[in-house]
């Protein structure tokens, strides 16, 4: 007996579950040796940057195990939750741990698992004028993702670089009601997207720009040489793959983060993204 992944629809909406077969399925192939061999194909939603790339350095690996992934690439941060509600995607990979908290708190109809933490990805802070925060005049604007998983983190970087005192216990989950001493008036613009923090940063709309790293990668902005400030390795925003609960230990899946976490990916890693993305320990 054999599992794979099979789509089902019930009242109009299709979602994956585990299934067993016999080898008599339509999604079986022959081998060249005569044998069957069933093949699973996941559907995954992914960012493009650095997400799908990685994905598709996978993908071969994954072939040989007879696991083909759907890579569909996403352009926001909402869509690849909604599709994984819906049952259009198997898994996504594209957020990090407190987001994906943020989420299903926020959204009683997702229920979702983590499958796996694959990579971190340090959040940067840009500016065209300025090559030191410390240089930044009196009342700076700095721009920041309406992400309020992401605000925490901004607030904290700023913090370790001596512009913000924030209440003692707080850290990456600060929030602006936490800043007790801002020296230098720094004034804070939350409102973007945050797929629009590259554009924002290369036409000057404010003296600082955090922009997380995909995003920059994807604007050929190099999060190591462009930022006058970066986060460390150790930080909680570990990029996850993503699965309706109850899928998280299913074979392929599990596959699948095997793969992300192997060696030979984890190089690709390091060499493609020269610490701008971190494998996951």
């Amino acid at each position: 007996m054999k599992t794979f992944l099979k789509t089902v629809g019930i009242a109009g909406v299709s979602f994956a579950l585990v299934a067993c077969g016999s080898g008599d399925e339509d999604n079986t192939n022959t081998g060249e040796n005569g044998g069957d061999e069933e093949e699973t194909t996941i559907r995954i939603s992914a960012s493009n940057i650095p997400h799908a790339e990685i994905l598709e350095e996978a993908a071969p690996i994954l072939e040989e195990q007879g696991i083909i992934l759907d890579i569909q690439v996403a352009q926001d941060y909402i869509l690849p939750n909604m599709g994984l509600a819906d049952g259009e995607f198997d898994a996504n990979y594209f957020q990090h741990r407190p987001y994906l908290e943020d989420q299903m708190a926020e959204n009683e109809n997702f229920d979702f698992a983590e499958a796996g933490a694959i990579h971190v990805e340090p959040i940067g802070l840009y500016s065209q004028d300025y090559d030191n925060l410390n240089d930044i005049p009196d009342g700076a604007t700095v721009m920041m993702s309406n992400s309020v998983a992401d605000q925490g983190r901004i607030l904290s970087l700023l913090k370790e670089n001596g512009l913000l005192t924030l209440e003692e216990g707080v850290s990456v989950d600060a929030t602006e009601a936490d800043i007790v001493e801002n020296p230098k008036n720094l004034v804070f613009d939350m409102s973007p997207d945050a797929e629009f923090l590259p554009q924002a940063y290369q036409t000057n709309e404010a003296e600082v720009v955090a922009i997380n790293s995909n995003y920059a990668l994807g604007a050929d902005i190099s999060p190591t040489e462009d930022s006058i400030a970066i986060e460390g390795e150790d930080n909680p925003y570990v990029n996850l793959i993503v699965v309706q609960s109850g899928n998280e230990n299913d074979e392929a899946i599990q596959a699948l983060v095997e793969v992300l976490r192997s060696a030979d990916i984890k190089s690709f890693i390091e060499e493609t993204y020269n610490g701008a993305v971190i494998p996951a320990e």
